[in-house]
């Protein structure tokens, strides 16, 4: 695949199907096991799981900080100057980084696992089940973060159906795994917990084989100014990192704020909307992430009138996904319910109109979300910080709060809608605007 030359259309499609299936899958992680425990434990663990939500957002986005934010400079270096060597330090660093995340978040997740989970919302019997369920996860945490990070390589090493395959095989043994270890072992959370550490092992394994395969061309060199290039992919990365962090802030916050507010069962309803938004976020993902190599590719050599024509496609696809999840959630909300966990009268009752409201969001997240990529692609990286952080912590945040206690409880679940709102105008601003200036005519 020649992404310079090569056809538009064909390459980005290809891409895509690569990318939807390897975020989509890698949702499947926590949506299965959400389902499971729902099922096995009744509202108690769905909304156990809510609380261990962020746990998962923190570790996924800090791999692809690192493997975004290289990755986005790894491609413009090739694209602009066909330099393999000074390409992979860039790879070199982004394992160095995520070799030092790994190692926090892994001794964080080990020692202080009952204070995080218990920040993040935990109480009671949600604090029990939720430390059952994180305990097998503590062997494999540095697995999951460069998981992410390789992923994003592979892309752009030209390999993405490996980057699927990985997550597929994984994927597969966490659906059946989940059911042996949680019904048929009797394991309940702790069984969860362990199909989705031993699945992400078997990921692992899958993708690293992708350095013994004659395509590979990433190799560990010895990196000049290794500060300098770290600051360089944390800045260029930092608004993809930021979505899945800001993802496990507003669960933190919609966890306190349901429980004073709304209480226990609005908790449990609120614990399957995070599974549904992982879902629409994955969709959002694999438009990005199927974009960004031909994307940074062309934009380093100076080739504008590809990225016209791939934004094209891009916006389009991210368009059927807004309004397919959106029609969705309206159409049949308590089905959402009734897959993820064994709900009481209360809990059906109340969860139409809650997923209905909160749904609206979809339509313009995905957009929302894929701007991020193809600012951090264009080398704009304020915009996209603007975008991450207004949507996932600034706006949202303020209405989180603000709502329930000037529009009654029920208004909390319209925080997410205006956001989008709001953000999306931002975006479509400086979109044209980046647009516009990039060049007329291909270089030669």
């Amino acid at each position: 695949m020649d992404f310079l030359k090569g056809n538009v259309r064909n390459i980005y499609f290809k891409y895509l199907a690569a990318a939807f299936g390897s975020t989509l899958i890698s949702s499947i992680y926590s949506i299965v096991d959400m389902a499971m425990v729902g099922q096995y434990h009744g509202p108690e663990g769905s909304a156990a799981l809510a609380v261990v939500a962020p746990v998962w957002n923190i570790i996924y986005s800090l791999g692809l900080l690192m493997g975004i934010g290289g990755s986005v400079l790894f491609s413009m270096i090739r694209g602009q100057k066909g330099d393999i060597s000074h390409s992979n330090q860039y790879f070199t660093v982004s394992v160095m980084g995520s070799a030092l995340l790994a190692a926090v978040v892994w001794l964080a997740v080990i020692f202080f696992d009952r204070e995080l989970l218990l920040l993040f919302g935990a109480q009671e019997v949600t604090l029990e089940l939720a430390q059952e369920y994180v305990y097998p996860i503590k062997f494999a945490v540095p697995l999951f973060l460069f998981n992410q990070m390789l992923s994003a390589y592979l892309r752009n090493d030209k390999n993405p159906a490996l980057a699927t395959a990985s997550v597929l095989v994984g994927g597969i043994f966490n659906v059946f795994g989940d059911y042996f270890f949680v019904f048929t072992c009797d394991m309940g959370a702790f069984g969860a917990g362990l199909a989705t550490a031993i699945g992400t092992a078997i990921s692992f394994l899958v993708m690293v084989s992708h350095f013994f395969t004659k395509k590979n061309t990433l190799r560990l060199v010895k990196p000049q100014g290794l500060l300098r290039k770290t600051k360089e992919i944390v800045v260029t990365g930092f608004s993809t990192f930021f979505i899945d962090v800001a993802m496990g802030i507003l669960t933190i916050l919609f966890n306190r704020q349901t429980m004073k507010w709304l209480g226990t069962n609005a908790l449990a309803v609120y614990g399957v909307i995070v599974n549904i938004s992982t879902f629409v976020q994955c969709c959002a993902y694999s438009v990005g992430q199927a974009s960004q190599p031909i994307l940074s590719t062309n934009f380093g050599a100076g080739k504008g009138d590809r990225i016209r024509q791939l934004l094209k496609y891009t916006l389009g696809t991210a368009a059927v996904f807004g309004i397919i999840w959106t029609a969705v959630s309206l159409s049949v909300p308590n089905l959402f319910i009734r897959i993820f966990m064994s709900p009481t009268q209360e809990v059906l009752e109340m969860a139409p109109g809650i997923i209905r409201c909160y749904g609206i969001s979809f339509l313009l997240l995905p957009f929302n979300i894929f701007s991020t990529y193809y600012f951090q692609a264009l080398m704009k990286p304020t915009a996209a910080f603007v975008v991450s952080v207004a949507r996932g912590l600034v706006i949202s945040g303020i209405l989180i709060y603000l709502l329930p206690m000037t529009a009654g409880a029920g208004a909390i679940w319209l925080a997410m809608p205006i956001t989008e709102i709001l953000v999306a105008i931002y975006v479509v601003y400086f979109m044209v605007k980046y647009t516009r200036a990039l060049p007329r005519e291909e270089a030669g």
